[in-house]
């Protein structure tokens, strides 16, 4: 039906890595894969086997759950898109995660499911957050940037009036200078 590979971590892996929970549910356990590393594993490959027909109106959709937190929505597979390289958000682990000698280790998973392709969000989850963080480091980059030319009358900070201009072009030639330097604004 589909494969996962993670990508510098793994060889592939079929539908029997995971726990099937009934038919078109199965979970990964990220403790018999990496243990508590689990957020060390940054991206998953998943990708749909010649063999296997899904319907058109249908997706693979790809979950991931931290120790205690509800399952996040990363990203989905269809007939038309049949393999995707996805991030993995790991959201902070929530509730209790207390545990007692003789209680069984909570562990992350990674959840996949068919579902109905028009109540998915975006396919592609992590390209918009990729993007909001990217704009959202670039104004920081600006505002720390305007920040040190700043004058103030009164309640008001004053900047020269070409503060834009000399940011942009000074991001600009960092830019070029150093081109790990927008990799940086990406992360």
């Amino acid at each position: 039906m589909f494969g996962v590979v993670f990508p510098n971590r793994s060889f592939p892996m079929d539908i029997s890595t995971f726990a099937q929970i009934d038919p078109t549910h199965w979970v990964l356990d990220m403790n018999t894969f990496v243990g508590e590393a689990y957020d060390s594993i940054r991206e998953v490959c998943i990708f749909l086997l010649n063999n296997f027909t899904l319907p058109p109106d249908k997706a693979l959709a790809v979950y991931i759950q931290s120790p205690g937190s509800p399952f996040l929505f990363c990203g989905a597979v269809t007939l038309t898109r049949p393999s995707a390289v996805l991030s993995l958000p790991w959201p902070e682990p929530g509730g209790q995660l207390q545990l007692t000698a003789d209680a069984t280790p909570i562990s992350a998973k990674i959840g996949v499911s068919v579902e109905d392709l028009a109540t998915l969000p975006s396919l592609d989850v992590a390209a918009g957050q990729k993007i909001e963080r990217l704009a959202l480091k670039v104004g920081e980059n600006l505002f720390n940037f305007m920040q040190s030319f700043c004058g103030v009358d009164g309640s008001k900070l004053v900047v020269p009036m070409d503060i834009l201009d000399r940011w942009f072009k000074k991001f600009q030639e960092r830019s070029k200078r150093d081109p790990e330097y927008l990799k940086g604004f990406a992360l």
